[in-house]
């Protein structure tokens, strides 16, 4: 009778092992499938930043192009050109308001040129300056496109980060939260249609 009892026991105790071996080993399943995405996402995130940084340097570059162009024709315009000219794109680690001011920035240049070519008849039917404005309205496509891939990305880490049970991972992975990209304040404004 001892030997049934004893041996009843060590199968209950191997049926117990097994369960707690398969509950471990399901957690750190877990842990570690959950600490990969979450760093997968990090990398989506800054591949998606670099997207940005490479529509910004397009439109730079660009800009710096319909400046030379504006150049001829708007002599008196020194302060626009001067302002363009002395803009420095942000370095791609650099923190994404930076970016944003550096993204506004050149938005307001454009804008400015643009009314320095309404001045201004011949450059408005220069082929150069007709060629150039279609390709900043391909480079700002991408960029939006840029945008809207990189924002949706910090959606999903962001909401990875905060939801439970993942967040215990982030929290000890130490993962804070990412800025979204934010739109330009003009561009939030209302829009004045006139006829």
């Amino acid at each position: 009778m001892n030997n049934t009892l004893l041996d009843v026991g060590v199968v209950i105790g191997i049926v117990v092992g097994a369960i707690l071996l398969i509950l471990i080993i399901g957690i750190v399943s877990w842990w570690i499938s959950t600490s990969n995405r979450l760093k997968k996402e990090q990398i989506k995130i800054d591949e998606a930043a670099s997207g940005i940084d490479v529509a910004l340097t397009k439109r730079f570059d660009l800009l710096t192009k319909a400046v030379a162009t504006v150049k001829g024709y708007a002599k008196h315009e020194q302060e626009t050109l001067t302002n363009v000219i002395s803009m420095r794109r942000p370095a791609s680690n650099a923190p994404m308001k930076e970016k944003e001011n550096f993204a506004n920035a050149v938005t307001k240049a454009f804008d400015t040129i643009n009314v320095v070519a309404e001045q201004y008849p011949d450059l408005k039917a220069n082929t150069n300056f007709l060629a150039l404005q279609n390709q900043i309205t391909e480079v700002e496509e991408q960029l939006q496109a840029a945008r809207r891939v990189y924002n949706s990305n910090v959606t999903v880490y962001n909401q990875d980060i905060v939801v439970f049970p993942s967040s215990i991972v982030a929290n000890h992975l130490r993962c804070v939260k990412r800025d979204f990209f934010e739109a330009e304040e003009a561009k939030r404004q209302d829009v004045k249609i006139e006829f």
